[in-house]
């Protein structure tokens, strides 16, 4: 799978050492075991899926892209079944990572507690305001999209810092988004579409 992403493109090194020290078959039922490692997104339980490696890998380059390693602290919203947390351990120094849906915040506590990775946080709740108590963060990456960047996070970013995120800009269009801290302000790209499953507030 490594060799694949090189191939399709990922060059950031630290990012391609992290996806081959996190084993994917790890994060999903057993019976699709198999096709962890195919480029495709799978299906975690309660209307969620694992994002396709290549997605994942293009997110993190952007956020690692041109920066110093190990980054700081960074936040994820939308913890999933814990493998892109597993990824960011490796990539910055603590990891706050959220998720909404208590059942999948229990799975992916289950399935990370085997690795003892010590730099991971994982909270249960609402991600939509962020979670102020961490931060300011060197990163922010979001694995659902809304209509557009909540405010929130763009106020928990530290100066320098970066955030990777989809949103729908556009009416039933996701593009992936990617938002700096400079010293003269927020400076925002707006990329390739994407497809991410919707951003939603509460908890559930």
């Amino acid at each position: 799978m490594v060799g694949r992403l090189a191939d399709q493109g990922l060059t950031h090194p630290a990012v391609l050492q992290a996806f081959d020290r996190v084993e994917r078959h790890r994060f999903v039922d057993s019976a699709l075991a198999a096709q962890a490692y195919e480029d495709t997104s799978l299906p975690i339980g309660w209307g969620q899926t694992i994002s396709k490696p290549s997605v994942v890998g293009r997110m993190l380059g952007l956020l690692c892209a041109g920066r110093s390693l190990p980054l700081g602290r960074v936040l994820e919203i939308g913890t999933g079944c814990g493998y892109q947390a597993a990824l960011l351990s490796h990539l910055c120094r603590e990891v706050y990572s959220m998720e909404r849906l208590r059942a999948l915040h229990e799975r992916a506590r289950e399935n990370l507690r085997p690795l003892r990775i010590p730099n991971i946080h994982l909270i249960f709740g609402d991600g939509m305001p962020g979670f102020a108590q961490g931060g300011p963060y060197d990163g922010i990456i979001a694995a659902a999209g809304g209509e557009d960047i909540p405010p929130a996070w763009l106020e928990q970013l530290a100066p320098g810092a970066r955030l990777v995120a989809p949103a729908e800009l556009q009416p039933g269009r996701q593009s992936l988004v990617v938002v700096e801290r400079t010293p003269h302000g927020l400076q925002r790209q707006v990329l390739e579409g994407v497809r991410f499953v919707p951003l939603k507030s509460g908890v559930a």
